[in-house]
């Protein structure tokens, strides 16, 4: 192939100060004892001057060949995607039991949260191969002592949080409801730890061969920002994504401030994140567009943070999937 040499200039007026041509083999000989070196050679120089040799000698001390994976050929590959997801039972969303609640069953058995699941729910799951999936609520006060938790279980059985499919979740979430006292602080940052202290034991894999994606369903008022904000840079270090799904009319500036599209993410002590992992989702702007609509812009983000990961970190799938 043919490489060839510009001068660079600020407007784009770069300048050709020759070309050679070499094959990858040749290249991959170099090395910093035995670098591999070719005439920079112009053309039109060459015709004009007698006595031209060269515009100068390229010299290659190092040749690596990098395979880039997309976010299919990771998933083809034997990378397992886990999902969790996070229901908000704060105080902010109503009464369930009054018809203006964000939980509030209608006849027909649903509410925004359960649409959400669903709709959100139906997307995820065909990237997480056994269908088991975390649930965690948070911001109520939980039976028996009814002590405030900001990370227990949709099933209420800690040794085993699991539900089967998107239904076990709307299951949990049916039977969780009546159980539990709606109250507050809205904290996001337990549950983005709980999940982060899975995703920072997958950091041993010498392979690309696990990703966490917490999803979190709020009504988007947030009481710890500091912590959360602290706990998002941790997180980012670590194979996770983090997709939260506003539901209801709220203010949702502080979600949209931990989306950091509009610049980079910084904890409290302003250490920087060093990619960004979340994506906000505004779920009454979807209500009445097609469920495609609803999850391209819920996975709009995580295939590229997913592939940004492992590429970081030179992480190849657990199989090659060419093969």
């Amino acid at each position: 192939f043919q490489v060839e040499c510009y001068d660079y200039d600020g407007d784009g007026s770069h300048d050709l100060i020759g070309s050679f041509q070499t094959t990858m083999s040749k290249l991959k000989e170099a090395s910093r004892s035995s670098p591999v070196e070719f005439e920079c050679i112009n053309e039109k120089k060459r015709q004009k001057k007698k006595n031209y040799k060269n515009s100068g000698i390229v010299s290659f001390k190092h040749c690596e060949i990098i395979v880039e994976c997309t976010f299919l050929d990771y998933i083809m590959g034997g990378c397992q995607l886990n999902f969790t997801v996070g229901i908000d039972f704060t105080g902010s969303n109503g009464d369930p039991r009054s018809p203006d609640s964000l939980h509030y069953l209608s006849p027909n058995g649903v509410n925004e949260y359960l649409t959400a699941i669903w709709s959100v729910g139906m997307v995820i799951q065909d990237y997480d191969t056994d269908k088991m999936f975390p649930a965690f609520g948070f911001g109520a006060q939980i039976p028996p002592s009814f002590q405030v938790s900001h990370e227990f279980p949709l099933n209420f059985n800690p040794a085993n949080p699991f539900c089967n499919g998107i239904q076990g979740i709307v299951d949990a979430y049916r039977a969780c409801l009546p159980q539990v006292k709606l109250h507050g602080p809205t904290n996001f940052s337990p549950i983005i730890n709980h999940v982060a202290r899975f995703a920072a034991a997958a950091t041993q894999q010498q392979t690309a061969s696990q990703y966490f994606i917490l999803l979190i369903i709020t009504d988007g008022v947030i009481t710890d920002l500091d912590q959360t904000r602290t706990a998002i840079v941790n997180a980012s270090k670590l194979p996770m994504s983090i997709i939260i799904v506003g539901v209801g009319g709220a203010d949702f500036d502080a979600m949209e401030f931990l989306d950091g599209d509009n610049g980079v993410l910084r904890s409290s002590s302003g250490e920087p994140a060093v990619r960004d992992i979340v994506q906000f989702v505004p779920f009454r702007k979807f209500q009445n567009s097609p469920r495609e609509a609803l999850a391209q812009c819920v996975l709009a983000e995580v295939p590229q943070q997913v592939v940004n990961y492992f590429s970081t970190y030179r992480l190849q799938p657990p199989k090659n999937p060419a093969a």
